[in-house]
């Protein structure tokens, strides 16, 4: 079956969605994106994805094409045209497609921005078999540009990032700097030790997550005690438990970190309990 996609105020198969070679964000990877999960149809945290997005563009003087509100109707329609049960929404929007290659900005007023929304159906998405095991990462030099707050399409460090684990036969990397972890190559990392959830507070240095904000929310709503700060490689590998947080993976245990097993080498009970605890409430307020 052909994705149906949305391209620049237009709904096509994915075969004839075509964007031209001077767009920026090919050129320049100069973009911005989101990705928005759905669960039982509907969107999980669409208004916090809709914010940092709001703020990502702000931090790079971009502008949307559209409303928020537009937006929310693409998703959900995009949802609607695709059959998506449990799946994700992949969103971009670059600074457009000038007559020619510049590194300078385009005139916003002349050129206009792209924006491109695709699904990707993920069936077993919330039951994750992953999930059950737990995952292993290892850690990696955090060798990306400054402003990681930003959600950009700059992505090819932690892709390579991502590769080098696939080589180590793990399943992720951490990254770190200045001898600390600031997260993994596409989602916050955390650990747990006695009994406390520690994860980097937020700056420059590490994306905003949407699902860490929610994940800590509930944390604390079940009396779970949560602290925000820096930690290194050798506490988290003496940590009791471990996990990452993201749109696509949720709450998903961390059981070996650079070979070093943690706890008794399988999901832990607070990883395990918090991963219930996200999917349960997300889903109650889902749109």
């Amino acid at each position: 079956m052909t994705r149906t996609v949305y391209l620049n105020g237009d709904y096509l198969p994915e075969t004839e969605a075509k964007v031209s070679i001077f767009d920026r964000g090919f050129l320049m990877a100069d973009g911005v994106y989101e990705v928005t999960s759905v669960l039982d149809g509907k969107l999980i945290d669409f208004a916090g994805h809709a914010k940092r997005l709001e703020r990502s563009l702000g931090e790079l003087d971009m502008v949307s094409p559209v409303t928020m509100d537009d937006l929310l109707s693409i998703h959900r329609e995009l949802v609607t045209r695709n059959n998506i049960n449990e799946g994700l929404i992949y969103l971009q929007i670059t600074r457009g497609a000038p007559e020619d290659r510049d590194f300078a900005f385009p005139d916003p007023d002349q050129t206009a921005p792209t924006l491109v929304l695709f699904t990707q159906n993920k069936p077993g998405l919330a039951d994750s078999p992953v999930a059950k095991k737990g995952i292993k990462v290892i850690s990696i030099d955090d060798l990306r540009w400054g402003r990681r707050d930003i959600k950009t399409v700059q992505l090819l460090y932690p892709s390579m990032g991502k590769m080098m684990a696939k080589k180590a036969g793990a399943d992720d990397a951490w990254m770190i700097e200045d001898g600390f972890v600031t997260e993994g190559t596409s989602n916050n990392a955390y650990i747990i030790k006695d009994g406390k959830i520690i994860t980097r507070h937020l700056g420059t240095e590490i994306l905003h997550g949407i699902t860490r904000a929610a994940v800590l929310r509930f944390a604390q709503e079940v009396q779970m005690e949560v602290e925000e700060r820096s930690f290194t490689l050798a506490e988290a590998q003496l940590a009791d438990e471990a996990f990452i947080t993201s749109a696509s993976t949720f709450v998903m245990p961390v059981v070996e970190i650079d070979g070093v097993s943690l706890g008794q080498g399988v999901p832990g009970p607070l990883a395990t309990r918090l991963r219930e605890v996200y999917l349960e409430e997300t889903r109650k307020v889902a749109i």
